[in-house]
Formats: C-alpha cells, sequence, structure tokens
C-alpha cells in the first residue's frame, strides 16, 4: 500500500516537472524570471520524480527542459545586465 502511494506521488512529480520545465523553456524568452524559477523547481520535482518506474521517461523530459530553461533565463538575465551595465557607463561619460 505504501509503494502504491510514494509510486503515485513520483508520478505526479515527474508530471510536474514536465510541465514546469516546459514553462520555464517559454517563460525564459518572455519573463526571464519566472523562466528561472520554474526551471529550478522543475528541476527539483524531476529529480525526485524519477524514481517512478512508470513516468521516468517524464522526469528525464522535464529535467532536460527544466536544465534548458534555467540556462537560457540564466544567459538572458546576464546579457541584460551587461546592456545595462554598458548602457549606464556610456550614460556616465556623457555627463
Amino acid at each position: 500500500m505504501e509503494n502504491q502511494q510514494s509510486n503515485s506521488n513520483a508520478n505526479g512529480l515527474a508530471i510536474a516537472g514536465l510541465i514546469l520545465g516546459i514553462v520555464s523553456v517559454v517563460f525564459s524568452f518572455l519573463f526571464v524570471w519566472i523562466g528561472l524559477i520554474t526551471g529550478i523547481i522543475g528541476i527539483v520535482l524531476s529529480v525526485k520524480g524519477r524514481s517512478s518506474i512508470e513516468k521516468k521517461n517524464f522526469a528525464t523530459a522535464g529535467l532536460v527542459l527544466s536544465i534548458v530553461g534555467t540556462a537560457l533565463s540564466g544567459v538572458f538575465i546576464a546579457c541584460a545586465l551587461c546592456i545595462i551595465g554598458t548602457a549606464s557607463s556610456i550614460v556616465n561619460n556623457l555627463y
């Protein structure tokens, strides 16, 4: 009985990780901070969901998508910070 319940929890975590991985990739282009947060949560849930035998492929896909979404969000945040830094130094040099 307990094994079925823990397997059911792992199934839910695997599916939740997949959904958050998809959301992370989509939002990494639109709203970077949401993509970063959902990516990190998706990584955690996908790793926990990999203990499910039936939904292991879902958890693996969720893990990959979450990692990609988190990486894209990180790159976009770094690019935005570089642009802001360059723009502020240009403005400071004008005055």
